[in-house]
């Protein structure tokens, strides 16, 4: 019986070739290391274009997607950030930076926090997102924007809005008034 079983296999595999390689194609690429080392040469490289506006991003403030963000400048009274807080210090005007990237989403801050600024509004809501990422790493967006508000001379403090307006997702952000109109606290 074992002889006929042999006999009937090699019959069948008449005319088919060995395999000379064992491994499986998976049908993944491989990795282009001449790509991957010019792109961080790249990534390391410097453009001239990039705009001087004083917002650093060397250290940021990773937070999460849920985080409650909470900050004053020193001097601040802490009454006015409980108002703050608490949806009592109305915004006037309102930024949304959902789907932007980082460059994108820190021109659109400045140039809205410097209009604010020009205008003498006096609270702001700023919406970044919470971009719960599949990958487990923080939102990108929520964490920059925390550490930018913190760097930026016109912002005297932010919190996380009101659920009504955003909840984790947006801030309520204090700018500065001119001395024409009175003195900050």
């Amino acid at each position: 019986m074992q002889d006929d079983d042999f006999f009937l296999f090699t019959r069948q595999m008449h005319g088919i070739r060995r395999l000379q390689v064992d491994q499986a194609d998976t049908g993944k690429p491989r990795a282009d290391r001449q790509l991957i080392e010019r792109r961080r040469q790249q990534a390391l490289q410097t453009t001239s274009s990039l705009q001087v506006d004083g917002l650093s991003d060397l250290f940021v403030i990773d937070v999460g997607a849920e985080d409650a963000l909470y900050w004053g400048r020193d001097g601040l009274q802490d009454s006015q950030l409980r108002k703050l807080k608490a949806g009592q210090v109305a915004f006037e005007g309102s930024l949304d930076l959902h789907g932007m990237s980082v460059e994108k989403a820190r021109e659109n801050l400045w140039e809205f926090l410097a209009e604010a600024t020009r205008l003498e509004v006096r609270c702001v809501r700023i919406t970044h997102g919470k971009a719960a990422r599949l990958d487990g790493r923080k939102p990108l967006l929520k964490s920059h924007v925390n550490t930018w508000l913190r760097q930026h001379p016109q912002v005297l403090g932010f919190t996380s809005c009101l659920p009504r307006h955003g909840g984790t997702g947006a801030l309520y952000v204090l700018l500065k008034r001119s001395m024409l109109e009175g003195r900050d606290e």
